[in-house]
């Protein structure tokens, strides 16, 4: 633009345009950019060569992902690249800038599945159904799929665990039920669109836009040394190969089984990248306690299938804290609850929830891996007033009761009670005490109510040794539906009681509560009567839309907590001669 132009424009501000609006001076400049990018591909003025003389600086940006085209969040960071390229170069640096497209893992394949089911249901070009409606229905799906904040809180309180991040997809408002035909729609000609069933096809056709693409940007890359993941690349599936066999060599990789988030579906480990939702949530360890159902079963019980004769019986109640199953006093279920009598190995029936049965046949308590065999199906209305034996209660015999805040998409849909120090069973426990016609109306007497007493397990300093009741009656919780008291008593009472608790009952008595727990757990799993059980921390659905359990699968992984490995690491970080972070911030995140 010469100075006349940039006069009268800005002259003519405030003037309406008398005509369409004219593009030719960004064309204008445009033309330039191109004839200058052709200028600098000629005289390959971004090829690093050899040069002894000169000092060398490579620089290098993370792989994108080939699952579509790149897009601004792209173009933002590599704005960072492409300037300490151009920068370094001008110092007379021999800068190498390679750039690789990122092609390995189950999204491609994820969506390229996802896109053949969507041709196979609604056709080619596809139908879908009406958008409200379906809408309305994900909707209700996702709202019976939500934890209570009670129950989310607490638990990770116990368990010291993290809250899983938000994926890519859950950032870029991705990770609803979009179909893969819409995504496809934005970035190929419809007429293509049915070819990305294979999964190669993704592989070779986004690649090269995004080298067009770059290259557009102007990047200061050497594009001789391009390239795709891959074992489809031998060059680069080489390089791998010989990183993981000197790494093995090193014995920095090792094997075993280990609990890893999976999806049934694809029928492999469901990674971070792999998920539409549940970014960074990993495994879950629970305690299924065996709380055997006492025969003879009631007369119009489901249970009386001839299916069950001969196998021992028992509902499945998942707990962070096997510790306190001296307190037991009941066994909570959720009459409107759907469950199923799950036969796994050793003649043993569990009754759990569907979701928590698939999971338990991942971990290698099923007769065969990985499949569910349901004997009966059963409602938890049906459960209630069964007759129990619990493993370490006073109690000879406790009876299963109705609790209406039972969430069946968490633990195994069954709640062992435990109302000496947890508030949610307090309050449940004497609300069927004191409301004889509540209790009548699921079909439970007296006698499965009233004789159960708080038992004393755990003293915590400044509540007693019934830190439950005692949190109760300082916030006047009355009622069930006081969730938000129950919350804070909750949180309260497991913290306190976990760190600063002391056991007053059991083989483990004077023992602080922290310290007991793992004893008393393995105590109860030696003796058989209880199973350790998995779960993610929170739900994880993968990209092929499937809701993962923790399997327990055979498989190699790096050995990243390794003391010495990490001061290796470590030393390096911290010698200023060989490693140079180039940033204050970036250094203090390794101490």
């Amino acid at each position: 633009l010469n100075f006349v132009d940039m006069s009268q424009s800005i002259a003519g501000a405030d003037t309406k345009p008398s005509g369409p609006k004219s593009f030719a001076r960004r064309d204008h400049l445009r033309s330039i950019e191109s004839k200058i990018q052709k200028k600098w591909e000629t005289i390959q003025v971004y090829e690093s060569n050899i040069d002894e003389s000169r000092e060398k600086y490579l620089i290098t940006f993370p792989y994108p992902y080939m699952n579509g085209r790149l897009h601004l969040g792209h173009a933002f960071s590599m704005t960072k690249a492409e300037f300490t390229a151009r920068f370094q170069r001008l110092l007379g640096k021999n800068v190498l800038f390679p750039f690789a497209f990122h092609c390995t893992g189950m999204p491609i394949q994820a969506a390229a599945n996802k896109l053949s089911e969507e041709i196979t249901k609604y056709g080619n070009p596809p139908v879908f159904p009406d958008a409200k409606n379906e809408d309305a229905t994900t909707e209700a799906e996702s709202t019976t799929k939500k934890k209570t904040p009670v129950e989310k809180d607490a638990e990770q309180t116990i368990a010291g665990k993290s809250k899983g991040k938000k994926t890519k997809l859950e950032v870029k408002g991705q990770a609803g039920p979009k179909r893969q035909w819409e995504i496809l729609s934005k970035m190929v000609p419809e007429e293509e669109i049915h070819t990305f069933v294979d999964a190669m096809k993704w592989l070779n056709y986004f690649p090269p836009l995004g080298v067009t693409d770059l290259k557009a940007f102007g990047s200061a890359i050497d594009w001789r040394r391009s390239f795709i993941t891959t074992s489809v690349n031998p060059f680069y599936d080489a390089f791998i190969r010989w990183q993981f066999n000197r790494l093995h060599s090193g014995g920095k990789i090792k094997s075993g089984f280990r609990p890893n988030v999976y999806s049934p579906k694809d029928r492999q480990v469901c990674a971070d990248h792999d998920r539409a939702s549940g970014e960074g949530v990993v495994p879950q360890e629970y305690t299924i306690i065996k709380l055997e159902v006492l025969r003879p079963f009631p007369v119009n019980s489901p249970l009386n299938n001839p299916a069950l004769n001969g196998k021992s019986v028992y509902l499945g109640p998942a707990t962070l804290r096997p510790e306190t199953m001296y307190g037991q006093t009941n066994c909570f279920v959720l009459p409107e609850g759907i469950y199923g009598a799950f036969e796994f190995k050793n003649n043993e029936v569990f009754i759990v929830s569907e979701r928590a049965a698939i999971g338990m046949a991942h971990q290698d308590m099923a007769i065969e891996w990985g499949k569910v065999r349901c004997l009966v199906t059963i409602s938890g209305s049906e459960l209630l007033g069964l007759p129990l034996k619990a493993p370490n209660s006073v109690y000879e015999k406790v009876y299963t009761l109705p609790l209406l805040t039972i969430s069946m998409s968490k633990g195994t849909g069954v709640v062992t009670s435990v109302p000496s120090d947890a508030p949610d069973d307090f309050v449940a426990l004497q609300e069927l005490k004191d409301k004889p016609l509540w209790r009548e109306k699921f079909g439970l007497t007296a006698e499965m109510v009233e004789p159960f007493a708080v038992v004393p397990i755990i003293d915590i300093p400044g509540y007693g040794n019934m830190s439950a009741v005692t949190m109760c009656e300082r916030l006047d919780i009355k009622s069930s539906k006081d969730a938000i008291k129950l919350k804070a008593a909750k949180d309260e009472v497991y913290s306190k009681g976990y760190y600063g608790g002391v056991m007053i009952v059991g083989e483990c008595a004077g023992m602080k509560v922290c310290d007991a727990k793992p004893i008393i757990r393995k105590i109860l799993m030696d003796r058989g009567d209880a199973v350790s059980y998995f779960e993610p921390e929170s739900t994880v659905t993968s990209r092929s839309g499937d809701e993962c359990v923790v399997a327990l699968t055979d498989q190699w992984y790096l050995s990243y907590g390794e003391a010495e490995w990490q001061k290796v690491v470590l030393d390096h970080i911290h010698n200023t001669t060989a490693f140079n972070g180039y940033n204050a911030s970036v250094m203090d995140s390794f101490e």
